[in-house]
Parts: C-alpha cells; structure tokens; sequence
C-alpha cells in the first residue's frame, strides 16, 4: 500500500467504523482514534518525504498512478511535494483538535462526525491528486458536508447560510469545471494525447487565447472557496451559523483548497493567462484585504470578527500568489498555514466562550480573564499572532508576503501593497479591542463568575493548534526551505 493511498483508506475505514458504532462514547473514541491516527500518518509523511528529498532528485514523491477512465485518460494519479506535505499535516491536527473540541456533542454524533471524516478525505484527496478530474471529484467531496454540518447542526439561521454557501460553492464548482475541461482540451496542443494530468499537462504550451479564456475561469472557480471578494459573502453566514468544529474545519482546512487550487492549477497550468490578468485580481484581492479588516473592526459577533479576520488574511494569499514571485509564494503558503492554525484557534475558544456564556456578543461579555483565565490567555495569545507578532507564524508569513510583493519595481505593485499592509494596522485595533473588551475589566454579569474551567479535551485542542503557530514563529527554516524546494517547478514554468 502506498504512502498517500491512505490518506484516503484511512478516513474511509474511520467512516465504517463510525457507521457501526453504538452510542455517544465509541462514536467519539471511533474519531479520536482515527485523528490520531491521521496525525501520526502526517508526521511519519514529513520525515519520509525530508528522507526522501536528500536522495531523490525529484521534487513531487510517492507518485501513483492507475488507469480509472481509460477512454478520457482520467487517472487516480496521486503525488506530493512539500507543500502538499505541509498542508495534509495542516488538516490532519484541525481535524484532531476539531474532534476534541466537539467532545461533547450528543445530538447525532455518529451522523456528526461521519460528516466530519468525509469533509477531511475529500481534503486529503485533493492535496494528494495529479489528475485534473481526480482532484475536481475530491473538491466535491470536500465541499458537500458542509450543507448537511450547518443545515443540521448550526445554530441561527442555519438552513439559509447552509443554502448560501452550497449555492455559491457549487456555481464556483460548475465555472472551475469549465476552465478544468478548457485546460484538458487544450493539452494535446503540442501533438500529444489529451490528458488531465497536471505534471503532463504543464509541459505543453497551451495556446495564448486559452490561456486568456480559461485562467479567469479556473482562478474564480477556486478563489471562491477562499473568499475573495466580492464573492466572499458565502463565509461569513456559514462560519456564524456552523458549530464550532465544522467552522474550524471551514476556515482553517476547506478554505485552503482555494489557494493551493489557484497555485497548482491556475497559475501553473496557465501561466501566460496568469500574466494577463494578474493586475485584475490583484486588485480585487487588495480590496479583500482591507475590506475584511475593516469589516471585522465594525463588528461584535465574535465569529463574524474572525470570520471577516479570514477574508482579510485570504486575500492576502491570493495577493501574494499573484506576484510571481518567489518570495511572496513561499509567504502565500506560509500564510495559508498560519491561518489555518490560528483561525481554527480561534474558533475552538469562540465555541468555548459561546458554550459558557451563550453569547458571542462582546458587548454583553467582560472580565473573562478572571473567570477562565486558560481560555482568555490563549484568546491573547492567539490575537498576538493574528496581527503579526515578531515569534509567531503570522510574523513569518506576511513578512515574506510583502518583502516579495515591494520587490517589484512597477509603482502599480507598491501601491496596491502599502495599501494592503495598513490593514496590519486595523488587525491590531479589533484585536485588541476584542480582548479589552471581553477579557480585561470587571466581570459584567455575575452570572459569569461560576463559569466552568477548560476541560482535557478542550485544552488538548488548543494546544495542537497553539504549538504550531509558535513553532513555525520560532523555528520556520526547516518549513520554509522545503516549501521553496517545492516552488522551482513554479518559478521554471511560470516566470
């Protein structure tokens, strides 16, 4: 059996297993289990692929391939290089630290984390995919529970944002497909068979016209899914409405098929159409980036904050993609990694706040830090790493993101990123207006000065989540070098 093929048959046999359970207990020992098991795959992943690299002189390891639709030449073609590897470990300890926090469920919770598992294989599967429809098929996968996690178990108006976001993603999915079947009839342009493998496929020189055509398509298509604006609207409902696990599994792993889906096919398939219209969508993701930090400073949901937080720190993925070069890339897969870590954070002591208080109202919240004092240091902690702190993952990743977006000459490109490094700016402001708020100052409501203190599974949850973000804060060389290994096929097909 090959390295990455579990990544798939894992799930799969977790989802059975699950199936068959009986009662709360083993349906959430079932998912613990299955976790853990996923992370230590993850972690066992890296070092076979660090071991792997200093012998082999191939970039993208452990490639498979098997004939699936042989008269379209559609394969299970599956390979990873580093950044793949860094982002399945992204998913393998949000889906952990997803089913520790949501230990407590016991409405359906083998429906629950069934849908869970499911959502985290069809992620797995498409960082894994080197086939075009392989990869498309994973995207759905991924994306589908996330109608029937909020529809059934979120909160608020759930059936609308669960119909927003399914409606939305879903007319992103049908746009990706056309620019997916643009790029595979086009990939016999140089005399060659038709193919949807994205290693193949890069070594053909795909007429200009369709590059022009089909790279707005296949950008758009992803780029939904990462909330660029304005076609973000979709986020902010669905995190508000979803329960807490689904909202970290949405904004710190989900969301990241948009920005790998832009970088590995997008871009790299279609680099001449990149060029094109880079300038375009640079604008709209500027517009993104101070947007959705002055929309989080306006409100006071606590998950409309963080949700507004991810369309800024998003935007600036899709920003740092489209400067072209190698700095800012390295930075864009760096940022997609530190907001996976911290927004998932983020919504793990939201939904402990919110399971406390029941409100997510800052206003009506106060002198928290007196009553769960483990929740409110780690709330702080995690703020610092939002606004960039010098130490934690989010210092690293935006320094890359903007040293390498003013390494361009042209005044349009330093422009557009002064503008975008003001929203650092704002980030402080709401940061710390959350935490002065809701944490600092007396207690408002003495209802409150019982609260119950964080629980094992709560404090491992946060702690799977909190230690990345300092460890790529502290040591990110060892990440950072094996994303920029990863990049030279980017850099030799696309710049």
């Amino acid at each position: 059996m090959d390295i990455l093929s579990l990544f798939v048959i894992v799930p799969v046999l977790v989802i059975l297993a699950l199936v068959f359970s009986k009662g709360l207990k083993q349906a959430r020992m079932i998912a613990m289990c299955g976790g853990i098991i996923q992370l230590g795959m993850a972690l066992n992943l890296i070092f076979a692929y660090i071991k792997e690299r200093e012998v082999s002189k191939e970039i993208m390891l452990f490639t498979r391939d098997l004939p699936w639709f042989e008269q379209l030449n559609i394969h299970y073609s599956i390979g990873v290089d580093g950044i793949s590897v860094a982002l399945i470990t992204l998913t393998s300890i949000v889906v952990l630290a997803g089913v520790f926090i949501s230990w407590k469920i016991d409405d359906l919770p083998k429906e629950f984390f069934v849908s869970l598992i499911v959502l985290s294989t069809g992620v797995y599967g498409f960082f894994i995919s080197l086939d075009l429809f392989t990869m498309f098929v994973f995207y759905e996968i991924a994306v589908i529970p996330m109608y029937l996690l909020i529809g059934i178990w979120g909160s608020g108006p759930k059936e609308y944002s669960a119909m927003k976001l399914t409606l939305m993603l879903m007319g992103a999915s049908a746009v990706l497909l056309v620019g997916i079947l643009g790029i595979y009839f086009n990939s016999n342009a140089d005399g060659g068979a038709l193919t949807f493998n994205i290693l193949e496929i890069a070594k053909v020189n795909i007429p200009f016209e369709a590059q022009k055509l089909f790279f707005p398509m296949t950008f758009i298509g992803f780029a939904v899914l990462g909330a660029l604006f304005p076609f973000h609207t979709w986020s902010p409902d669905g995190h508000a409405s979803a329960p807490t696990a689904v909202s970290m599994l949405h904004a710190g792993v989900l969301m990241k098929l948009g920005g790998y889906g832009i970088f590995r096919v997008a871009m790299y398939l279609l680099p001449e159409g990149a060029l094109e219209w880079s300038w375009f969508f640079i604008i709209l993701s500027a517009i993104g980036v101070i947007y959705g930090a002055f929309a989080a400073l306006r409100q006071t949901d606590l998950k409309y904050i963080n949700a507004y937080a991810s369309v800024s720190h998003l935007g600036m993925v899709s920003f740092a993609l489209l400067m072209l070069n190698k700095t800012a890339w390295n930075g864009a897969i760096l940022q997609s990694l530190s907001h996976g870590f911290m927004t998932a954070l983020f919504f793990a002591l939201i939904g402990m706040v919110y399971g406390r208080t029941h409100t997510r109202d800052i206003t009506k919240l106060g002198g928290l830090l007196k009553v769960i004092p483990f929740i409110s240091v780690i709330y702080v902690v995690a703020g610092l790493a939002l606004l960039g702190l010098p130490g934690f993952s989010g210092f690293v990743a935006e320094m890359n993101i903007f040293m390498g977006a003013f390494l361009h000459d042209d005044m349009f490109y330093r422009i557009v990123t002064i503008v975008s490094i003001s929203a650092i700016v704002v980030t402080a402001v709401y940061v710390l207006r959350v935490v002065g708020i809701m944490l600092m100052g007396p207690v408002k409501n003495e209802a409150y000065l019982n609260l119950p203190k964080a629980t094992w599974y709560e404090k491992t949850g946060v702690l799977l989540l909190l230690i990345p973000i300092i460890g790529i804060g502290v040591a990110p060389l060892w990440l950072s070098n094996m994303i920029l290994e990863s990049l030279e096929p980017f850099i030799q097909g696309v710049l």
